[in-house]
């Protein structure tokens, strides 16, 4: 059998193969495949359904959300001890 390179010396074990060991290891339920064996929570599957038909139903701008990104400069304003003046850039 020929040998193998020792480029490949470099790779490890991938993540879904290790998370796939330890689940098995320990009896629990695989979740690193995305392939369960059972449907989710029909309260969960309504809860998609509304989030779904709400919308919006396209990619947020390059920047962010502006919700969003207001609620993180809240928040790390807080973590931070910082207050700005600054009016949004983008909106």
């Amino acid at each position: 059998m020929p040998s193998l390179s020792r480029r490949i010396g470099f790779f490890t074990e991938s993540v879904i193969c290790r998370m796939t060991r330890i689940a098995n290891m320990h009896g629990a339920i695989n979740l690193s495949q995305g392939f369960p064996d059972f449907d989710p929570p029909v309260e969960l599957l309504q809860a998609l359904q509304r989030a779904a038909s709400a919308g919006p139903h396209q990619y947020a701008v390059t920047w962010g959300a502006p919700n969003f990104r207001e609620a993180l400069a809240r928040k790390q304003s807080r973590f931070m001890g910082l207050r700005s003046t600054r009016k949004p850039r983008y909106a």
